[in-house]
């Protein structure tokens, strides 16, 4: 009797299965709360804490200063065009007769491209070398920057601003991951604020050097050159990229947390909608976006707004002195840059959580600032104003990366700054320059400052605040990972050791908030069966698609002969010996026997000659089919789609072999069928890994079981262990719990 059960009351009331369904839930969640709890190191072992103080010189020294040099030197000279635009928007206006609103939206909306821009660089990051992608994407930034100069409408300046943005976007989603791996963990936080100083500096040069070489050619359309001669520095930079030697990845993650460097000499390549899938079960980076991108509602914005403020509120019409006045506060924050990441370094070693607060703590008070600043009628104390707003900013930006670095998996380094960079300016640059254009047409520059930036300023804080409670789980989650890789390599070197076709390694999964998978573990050695057995709602179907790729865990390792296929889409792994048989539909219905048995041939690939032999030989196992070359696939019994959808897997000659369900639906003299045609497949060496509700069918079939209840692995044994383990087999036929 359960506790809210009344005296007298039937076992099968609705009460006791409300109390039943009350204490499964309850259960769930907590062993939810139990297993999230385990992963969480010592900070001896997370990764730059607890770390011996590294300074700038020890950093040069291990990771030389060519890097740093020629990085900064181009990242801060792009910073010269990127600001160009929001110094000579008047005259845009003047030149293209276009509104004050689309100006913002041409300097706001081209930073979209940006974005889109990281993504195919941060794909390629990961999964090629790094220093040719920096080389080629700073010749096409400096060409376009030309060819803005050129321009003969808004629509073309536009483009031609977009097509300089996507090349320029290298500079976030392969610079960041090559400096991570080039420098210490311990220096990270200085590095990107000396990164940052020299886009300051030259960012703040910027609005001087456009508006003088802009004064300097004289009339309406003096800004063209400015883009003509900003084109050339870049160029000559993008020679001595070439020169520039690749980091190992990871390295000093590795060296930190196990004391040595190992290399994977065959890595899979990751795929972007796997890493996007990982990347955004991170914690501490969920959140950390969903700050920046609600940040970039006003951020993106803000520079386009403080120049039609000069011009319009001010009346600052001469650019040259448009642009002294911008540069100002800018100038202010490179002091503080250095000291504040210093202060960082020092504070992440102690308490990575702290570190991220302070970034949150550093953007609060723009929410005060920039409305106090568009309030002014003064220039004196516009400047006054910008300088706190943009010293805290600034400090911030620089800060957040170090963090994401540090959390992110080594091997994602580029997709994970690129997917930032895509939500920051997808969401919250792009929606800031809509609502900005609407906003300064309709009500003019300080109330779009009080609508956008004020309550964004003070959303994003928050969340940066909040998500600093996530970090040492995920920092943990880096160890262990880390951890889990170097007892792989160790487990390859030892010379007889097998090397199981399948792992599955620390697996949990969720679909939403509710996780389904909890620290799963098992390993398939090669020829062998195994069953995967359970209650309804076990999660065994959900394991199968982790290992095809169709879902992404937020822990844990995947790996197909050793090999880690974690982040490797679906139809790769199928090219490399994973193949799955669905449970149910598995065929083309409108195809004949042989047009779907041909679909899955050419898949494969080969010549017309080998396809062919290929189909007879699978026929061979299926005589029923062989029988029916032309006859629709809708026409065949159920057992007969069941045998046609097991040819067409076949076909792609599996590593291993995953089915989902062999005996569902289908009549016992199919069943028994079915599993002479598995037999037969386990005597031809073929690796399988069946999910069965039966356990008489498992037990026919199986050299092993693995038992899951509740998500987590209860059993794994021989089959015949299994059948004499009375509670699980009990669980097995009749979805209870043994007593």
């Amino acid at each position: 009797m359960t506790d809210l059960q009344t005296p007298g009351e039937p076992e099968g009331s609705a009460a006791s299965l409300a109390a039943a369904v009350l204490d499964e839930e309850a259960a769930r969640q907590e062993a939810q709360a139990r297993a999230k709890e385990q992963v969480i190191f010592p900070d001896d072992l997370l990764p730059g804490v607890n770390s011996e103080p590294v300074s700038l010189r020890g950093a040069f020294a291990k990771g030389g200063v060519s890097m740093f040099v020629v990085l900064g030197l181009l990242v801060s000279l792009d910073q010269l065009t990127l600001n160009a635009v929001q110094t000579i928007e008047p005259e845009l206006r003047q030149t293209f007769h276009i509104s004050s609103g689309a100006v913002v939206f041409i300097a706001s909306a081209s930073s979209l491209f940006y974005a889109l821009g990281a993504i195919p660089m941060g794909w390629l990051a990961d999964r090629t070398r790094r220093i040719p992608i920096v080389g080629f994407a700073t010749l096409l930034a400096a060409l376009f920057t030309f060819l803005s100069g050129l321009a003969g409408s808004a629509f073309v300046l536009f483009w031609a601003l977009c097509l300089t943005g996507v090349a320029k976007a290298n500079n976030l989603a392969v610079h960041q991951p090559l400096l991570a791996d080039n420098y210490p963990i311990g220096i990270r936080a200085r590095m990107s604020a000396a990164m940052n100083i020299g886009q300051q500096v030259l960012g703040n040069l910027s609005p001087v050097v456009v508006g003088a070489i802009a004064t300097w050619a004289g009339g309406v359309e003096g800004w063209r050159w400015a883009f003509f001669v900003l084109g050339i520095p870049g160029a000559l930079m993008a020679i001595a990229v070439f020169f520039l030697r690749e980091p190992p990845r990871g390295q000093y993650e590795k060296q930190d947390v196990l004391g040595e460097v190992i290399e994977d000499e065959n890595p899979a390549q990751p795929s972007m909608e796997a890493a996007f899938a990982r990347l955004k079960k991170v914690a501490t980076i969920r959140t950390s976006i969903a700050a920046f991108a609600a940040l970039g509602f006003g951020v993106f914005a803000l520079g386009a707004l403080q120049v039609l403020y000069l011009n319009d509120t001010l009346h600052v019409t001469n650019i040259l002195q448009r642009g002294f006045i911008l540069s100002l506060s800018g100038w202010t924050a490179v002091p503080f840059l250095y000291p504040v990441g210093r202060y960082f370094d020092r504070t992440y070693r102690k308490d990575p959580a702290k570190a991220l607060v302070l970034v949150g703590a550093l953007i609060m008070p723009s929410a005060l600032f920039t409305p106090l600043q568009v309030s002014t009628h003064s220039t004196v104390w516009f400047v006054i104003f910008g300088i706190p707003q943009s010293v805290l900013t600034a400090c911030a930006f620089a800060m957040v990366t170090p963090v994401l670095q540090a959390v992110c998996p080594y091997r994602l380094r580029g997709l994970g700054v690129a997917m930032g960079v895509m939500y920051v300016v997808l969401i919250g640059g792009f929606g800031g320059s809509i609502l900005a254009d609407f906003f300064t047409n309709s009500f003019g520059v300080r109330t779009t400052v009080f609508v956008l930036l004020v309550p964004t300023s003070i959303i994003g804080s928050l969340l940066l605040m909040n998500g600093a409670r996530f970090i040492r789980h995920d920092l943990s989650l880096v160890v262990e990972e880390l951890l889990e890789e170097q007892e792989e390599q160790r487990k390859r070197a030892v010379d007889g050791v097998d090397t199981p076709v399948l792992q599955m390694v620390n697996t949990d999964f969720s679909y939403g908030p509710v996780q389904v998978l909890f620290d799963v573990n098992f390993e398939i050695h090669r020829g062998e069966c195994v069953a995967l057995l359970g209650t309804n709602g076990a999660g065994k179907s959900t394991i199968l698609r982790v290992i095809s790729g169709l879902e992404v865990p937020e822990r844990g390792v995947t790996r197909l002969n050793g090999r880690n296929i974690t982040f490797v889409a679906p139809e790769q792994r199928v090219r490399h010996g994973i193949v799955q048989l669905p449970g149910g539909k598995g065929v083309f219905p409108s195809l004949t026997v042989m047009q779907n048995l041909g679909i899955a041939a050419r898949l494969r690939g080969g010549t017309s000659a080998e396809i062919d032999a290929h189909i007879s030989d699978v026929l061979e196992l299926f005589p029923e089919l062989a029988e029916r070359p032309k006859q629709l696939a809708r026409s065949l019994s159920g057992g007969q789609q069941q045998m046609l959808a097991l040819a067409r897997v076949l076909m792609q000659e599996p590593e291993i072999l995953l089915i989902d369900e062999l005996s569902l639906g289908l009549a016992p003299v199919v069943v028994q069928r079915m599993l002479e045609l598995v037999d037969r497949l386990r005597a031809r060496g073929q690796t399988m890994l069946i999910v069965e509700q039966s356990l008489n069918v498992a037990l026919a079939i199986s050299d092993r079981a693995i038992f899951l209840e509740k998500g987590e692995v209860k059993f794994e044994g021989s089959a015949q262990e299994l059948l004499d383990r009375d509670d699980l087999a009990r669980a097995v036929f009749f979805g209870t719990e043994g007593g």
